[in-house]
């Protein structure tokens, strides 16, 4: 297998170059791509690509540099870049390499791709979405099949192969009416499969129906504070910046987390439970190792609102001495509710469906605040339409200690598992 060969090079060229300690990881790939603009096919490519990274250590000081050319030439240059990072950066123990995780080999998804059924699949979601929303302009899609071979390698002996491929198809969409036209939209999903129309993975019809019904967009009158819907898109953006915020490496390490004390504690309402867990079937590819060099381990961050862990690299473990977490993906798994997302919606007095979020980073303290997208008004458990030109205000913390309920339905776009999620306490603001 070429592969391993220039795996065997890069070892060589470390052995002679590097006096200490090293990882490093070398990659081939193929991409079969197509694009489709106003429905029409424009261009079908096959694109082959290679890579190296490496990582090395000199002591106490860590340098690291990555390229695509697998020459010896390419990798001899490679490694010297590494070098020479390492000798100009500070002293620092803490960054590491995982000990020994042993051999192993990962094969995931589909190694050998069935384009004509592929095209076949996009074809039959054009025709659907043209015949049952007339309305919507699919302004731009992508499908592709990605199929790539990666080995890892570190000096403490483990080596782990990598073998996967998955199907990924996305679209940015409008809708218009006359002369009345909606914004941009996108969603997509990633696939092994293909025995399911497109159209009813991931929410790809709810994405197409939403930009169809807002359309009449308007604005809200005055300022208010009330409960958010969270699609499932944009519940993993919030869990993702709630993540971030409060128990990732950078707010722990310098301890401005509000969460820094707080594991074993009720931090969250207890209908929230929050995994990263790459080996759930329902997600496709799936992190394997993380960047350290660990095997990978489902991992449990907030169990019925009680925080189980930190989300810290080994960096952060060794830079604060609490425990590593083995995941650096986010193969996000949230448990699913005992509501129904019409009983959700039922029990909202005045609130949004809220689709999407356009905003800046929370605060140190949480605190959140950006556009509303793609979103609904709720009056007295009823939805009254899209609204536009509004802005939603909140704390990230206290939004998840208090949620109003999680609906049974779950998304499953092949990346992450996600219900919809009701807030109280949001301050929503129109005109």
């Amino acid at each position: 297998m070429m592969l391993k060969a220039t795996a065997e090079m890069m070892d060589r060229i470390l052995r002679e170059e590097t006096p200490g300690k090293y990882s490093y990881t070398v990659s081939e790939s193929e991409k079969q791509e197509l694009n489709i603009e106003n429905g029409e096919f424009k261009l079908l490519r096959t694109v082959f690509g290679s890579g190296a990274s490496a990582r090395v250590f000199l002591g106490t000081k860590t340098g690291s540099a990555s390229g695509n050319d697998i020459t010896e030439e390419g990798l001899r240059k490679l490694v010297g870049e590494a070098t020479a990072a390492a000798e100009s950066a500070g002293e620092d123990p803490c960054h590491d390499i995982a000990p020994n995780q042993g051999k192993d080999v990962f094969i995931q998804g589909v190694t050998e791709p069935d384009m004509d059924r592929f095209i076949e699949r996009i074809r039959e979601f054009l025709d659907t979405a043209a015949k049952e929303y007339p309305k919507v302009r699919i302004m731009y899609a992508m499908g592709s099949f990605d199929r790539w071979n990666r080995i890892t390698r570190n000096t403490n002996g483990t080596e782990f192969e990598f073998h996967g491929g998955r199907y990924s198809f996305s679209v940015e969409i409008c809708a218009s009416d006359g002369e009345k036209t909606t914004g941009l939209d996108y969603t997509g999903v990633i696939t092994a499969k293909l025995d399911t129309p497109f159209m009813e993975t991931g929410d790809l019809r709810r994405h197409l129906e939403d930009i169809t019904n807002s359309i009449d967009a308007k604005p809200i009158e005055g300022k208010f504070e009330g409960t958010v819907i969270l699609t499932p898109g944009s519940a993993a953006n919030f869990i993702e910046m709630l993540v971030d915020n409060y128990i990732s490496d950078g707010v722990i390490i310098n301890g401005m987390s509000q969460w820094l004390d707080k594991v074993g504690e009720q931090v969250a309402s207890e209908a929230l439970t929050v995994s990263l867990n790459p080996y759930d079937e329902r997600i496709v590819i799936g992190e394997r190792a993380t960047g350290s060099g660990f095997r990978t381990e489902d991992v449990t961050l907030i169990d019925k609102g009680v925080l189980k862990t930190h989300r810290l690299s080994l960096y952060g473990s060794n830079k604060t001495g609490r425990p590593v977490v083995k995941n650096t993906g986010f193969d996000l798994v949230v448990a699913n509710g005992e509501k129904t997302l019409a009983e959700l919606i039922a029990s909202v007095d005045r609130g949004l469906i809220l689709g999407g979020f356009s905003g800046g980073q929370p605060g140190a303290n949480g605190e959140f605040s950006g556009v509303a997208k793609n979103s609904f008004l709720i009056e007295k458990g009823k939805i009254t339409g899209a609204v536009t030109e509004t802005m939603v205000n909140g704390n990230l913390g206290e939004a998840f200690r208090r949620i109003k309920g999680v609906s049974k339905e779950v998304l499953c776009d092949g990346g992450s598992v996600v219900p919809w999620i009701a807030v109280d306490g949001i301050v929503i603001s129109g005109k």
